[in-house]
């Protein structure tokens, strides 16, 4: 019988010594459970930081703590325990400092592709890092601005996707897409996912863009119910910037531009949102029961007769 194997990874762990702990927010179920991990890491001669939130939900009073922006560079290892949301917004914190921590990333109870490791596995995992034999991915990110004239009026860094959209009563947008200097195309869409290999099975996947193995080094474009139907998602390499442009002068039309699902803010006719591969990766723990094909029919049912 033919079975999966994991991918090989470049990365290397470096020795942990101080874990950062993150829980979704009011998970209550999160909350003996990050105690148990406290317990667990302080036997074993390890320090633990829990981020102030968490550390109040688990009743902590003693351990110490840390602001969420600030526990990456508290820490060798973030322990970050809920969903996909806690995950991307505990990797974009990470890529706001100069601390580099890798995540292991636990799942309490909904789909959490990204969080593909089971409450079961959490101290057997733990274990593989802290020995240093635990596999390790680089999943790439992607940086954002946002240009109006010569002033640039924000920059993200994501993990999923970057995604330009109407509002809910707006009519059809027009966006004008450019790869470095070649111009791409004029996509007449309710709006534009650009996507990393790890978002691919997110908000574009659901908009009918291809799944991208998280080591591939890409970027998706994925129209979100385009106009004419030989408007189809295209995957690019990841040297590229890519810049697009709403045109909003023609007809009263509201554009968004969204980070990860996280933030985001409203577009003017003349912005431009540039899109181009960012300095660094996360690094994300990798479940060693469970090869990314695995992740991907149990989570998504994916090749399913």
């Amino acid at each position: 019988m033919c079975t999966d194997t994991p991918m090989p990874s470049p990365a290397t762990l470096a020795p942990i010594r101080r874990v950062g702990i993150v829980a979704r927010a009011r998970l209550r179920e999160a909350a003996p459970v990050v105690r148990n991990v406290v317990d667990w890491l302080t036997e074993r001669g390890l320090s633990p930081t829990v981020e102030r939130a968490t550390a109040e939900l688990a009743g902590l009073t003693s351990t110490p703590t840390a602001d969420a922006a600030l526990l990456p560079e508290a820490s060798d290892l973030i322990l970050v325990l809920g969903g996909d949301g806690t995950l991307l917004g505990m990797a974009r914190r990470i890529a706001a400092t100069d601390a580099d921590p890798p995540i292991l990333a636990v799942n309490f109870g909904s789909l959490g592709f990204l969080t593909e490791i089971t409450l079961p596995e959490l101290f057997a995992a733990l274990a593989s890092v802290v020995e240093g034999t635990a596999g390790i991915d680089e999943r790439r990110m992607l940086r954002s601005r946002t240009v109006r004239g010569t002033t640039t009026l924000d920059e993200q860094v994501v993990l999923n996707d970057v995604v330009i959209t109407k509002s809910a009563l707006s009519g059809i947008l027009d966006l004008s897409v450019s790869v470095g200097d070649h111009f791409v195309a004029r996509f007449r869409a309710d709006g534009l996912i650009v996507a990393t290999p790890t978002g691919s099975t997110a908000y574009n996947l659901s908009a009918g863009g291809p799944i991208v193995h998280p080591l591939v080094n890409a970027v998706v474009l994925t129209p979100i119910a385009p106009h004419a139907l030989t408007n189809r998602p295209i995957v690019l390499p990841a040297s590229g910037a890519i810049h697009i442009q709403p045109e909003l002068a023609a007809r009263p039309t509201d554009a968004f531009a969204s980070f990860d699902g996280q933030t985001g803010f409203k577009l003017e006719h003349g912005d431009e949102v540039i899109v181009e591969a960012a300095s660094r990766s996360l690094r994300m723990i990798r479940a060693a029961a469970r090869p990314y094909f695995a992740v991907l029919r149990e989570k998504l049912r994916w090749a399913e007769r």
